[in-house]
């Protein structure tokens, strides 16, 4: 796909030792299908939706064209998490990790979202995957400020946070239209000058 050529340089792949972060390929398509079939009950509680009722749906290719334009006007960026395996040409996906409304002028900040297969939750899979997005925004990026807003009741997610020593600012009444219905969120967040080495250093560390 012409996009995703042009949006590669913009989302390169992240590793780290248990870890392949890369974007989205047109290949992906059954596999990324499955896997949110899969998780479609773990995942839903979680999911957002429109307050103006279902969206039309759009097709996989529809989805990466959007997210590599995103790439493109420097608005969003998404990674497929990979779980590379030993004689496999193709690490199966596990999750994904996305930066949205990113700003620069003054702000310089943006906001960290991530669903991880269940299969895989628990095993420090995600702090490990957001670390490596993090040291992204905030050196070849050049952000100021991350955020990541969580439901209070997604104790998996608060454990991310936890990992990643976000600090906690309180609650947002109504946030986000979350699984049919206005909810209330946590915002966490994180600026670059608080981070005393790299954040996937940390996660290692604690």
């Amino acid at each position: 796909m012409f996009f995703s050529r042009r949006a590669k340089h913009l989302v390169p792949d992240l590793v780290s030792d248990r870890l392949l972060l890369r974007q989205l390929a047109a290949r992906d398509e059954a596999e990324w299908i499955n896997l949110r079939y899969a998780n479609s009950k773990w995942l839903k509680p979680w999911d957002p939706t429109s307050p103006m009722g279902p969206p039309a749906a759009i097709t996989f290719r529809e989805m990466l064209k959007a997210k590599d334009e995103a790439a493109v006007e420097g608005s969003g960026y998404s990674w497929a998490l990979a779980l590379p395996q030993l004689h496999q040409s193709q690490p199966p996906l596990i999750g994904q990790v996305s930066v949205s409304s990113v700003q620069y002028g003054a702000a310089r900040t943006a906001s960290i979202g991530y669903w991880i297969d269940r299969n895989h939750a628990g095993f420090g899979l995600m702090p490990e995957a957001c670390a490596l997005v993090v040291d992204h925004c905030f050196e070849q990026l050049q952000l100021h400020r991350l955020e990541i807003n969580i439901r209070p009741e997604n104790a998996a997610s608060l454990r991310v946070v936890d990992k990643l020593g976000f600090r906690d600012e309180g609650l947002r009444k109504g946030y986000l239209h979350i699984a049919g219905q206005w909810r209330d969120h946590r915002t966490f967040a994180l600026n670059r000058e608080e981070l005393k080495t790299t954040m996937l250093e940390h996660i290692y560390e604690h």
